[in-house]
């Protein structure tokens, strides 16, 4: 799981409410880690493999809808074999995992790994954050036709450096001046925490205005593509606004638990004494929720195919040949290689604004697809309504 409490721990001076959730059945919940991890990571490898059963084409050139959330799952399979790695070392190694606990020590190789493993997790689950930021920014520009290939190296360069950037101040705010002196007191925390959090709250503000927005203009491009409004424009644009309220939706449910976790562990922090009586509902809560993101967080990865993809299936084809990959958009196809047919037989006497509606019309096509990816069923229905491919 990512939570901000796994650099925390590594402080031999660790506030109360971090030593209680740490402490609390520390295999069992590394074994719900690494179940967790383990499950969602063989699921997601299963769903981007290519399956049997589907006819093989020439690798399209990708989107940069598809790239991205191409790395949405890259993020999410490396954070999980960080969880995988670090959890498995607490298991199989306590007496080395207990030497972090001890202050004025000659042995820094267990506050290294605690330190390098948590910042490996948290930056890669930062860094799917900033990327499905992107996707949301990425949408809405696609459809307004200001969005390309070319903007992907933007998106390299805004993700991984806000990634970076943001984990390493954390991080040196936090440790310092030194390892043995960190985290004293709250306040030391607090930076740490927000630059932590921004990206995940980032996510949970602005992608569903981004998408709500997307969808208006995706409705208004469909309206305008024949001048009417047909029950299939009316299908598909419900069907985009299901996507993006399926991948917020996995969004919610997987980080909400740790929004609800760390209320409750600064409010504990808070209190003189946390082992109160009156603080029991408050400590069990928090104990429930910790264990809960342990499952959760993980997820993570699976759970976005599914809503990126939906389920591809079990057999896998893994002979080596050149074949559409799952996360490639039926429609990226038709903007490398034109695959809507061209009209035939033109008269004579077609009008250029006809001509310009046609290109138009692709256009909207293209855009519309790239919101559908991994949907073949939405891009045949635009295909087989383009005025293109009807010949007119």
């Amino acid at each position: 799981m990512a939570s901000p409490r796994l650099e925390t721990y590594c402080c031999p001076n660790r506030d109360a409410a971090t030593q209680l959730v740490m402490n609390f059945q520390p295999e069992v919940f590394c074994g719900v880690c690494i179940g967790s991890a383990s499950i969602s990571l063989l699921l997601t490898i299963l769903q981007l493999l290519p399956k049997k059963g589907q006819s093989p084409r020439k690798t399209p050139k990708a989107s940069s809808s598809s790239t991205i959330l191409l790395l949405i799952s890259i993020c999410d399979i490396l954070g999980g074999i960080g969880i995988i790695f670090r959890s498995s070392i607490w298991i199989g190694f306590p007496s080395f995992i207990a030497n972090i606990s001890v202050a004025n020590r000659t042995d820094m190789w267990p506050s290294a790994f605690c330190v390098g493993s948590a910042m490996w997790i948290q930056l890669l689950y930062s860094a799917g954050f900033w990327w499905l930021f992107c996707y949301a920014v990425d949408s809405y520009l696609v459809v307004r036709r200001s969005a390309g290939l070319s903007t992907i190296v933007l998106y390299h360069m805004m993700t991984w450096g806000l990634a970076v950037m943001l984990c390493v101040e954390g991080i040196a705010l936090l440790y310092y001046p030194s390892l043995s002196s960190c985290e004293n007191g709250v306040e030391h925390a607090i930076p740490h925490y927000i630059t932590t959090y921004a990206p995940l709250l980032l996510v949970l503000v602005v992608n569903p205005i981004l998408f709500r927005r997307t969808v208006s203009a995706v409705a208004s491009l469909l309206k305008g593509r024949q001048g009417i409004y047909t029950e299939n424009e009316r299908r598909l644009g419900t069907e985009i606004q299901i996507r993006f309220f399926k991948i917020m939706l996995v969004f919610i449910i997987c980080w909400s638990s740790n929004i609800i976790n760390e209320s409750l562990l600064f409010y504990l922090e808070m209190q003189p004494d946390i082992n109160e009586t009156p603080l029991k509902n408050i400590r069990s809560a928090a104990l429930i929720t910790w264990i809960i993101m342990g499952v959760l967080n993980p997820m993570q990865g699976f759970l976005f195919t599914l809503a990126f993809y939906g389920w591809t299936g079990w057999r896998v084809d893994l002979k080596w040949r050149k074949r559409e990959i799952p996360w490639e958009s039926l429609s990226s196809s038709t903007v490398g290689e034109n695959t809507y047919p061209s009209p035939v037989n033109y008269q004579s006497n077609i009008h250029d604004s006809k001509k310009v509606s046609t290109t138009d019309s692709q256009q909207t096509d293209e855009a519309i697809s790239m919101l559908s990816e991994g949907n073949i069923s939405s891009d045949d229905r635009i295909t087989r309504s383009s005025p293109i491919y009807q010949g007119w």
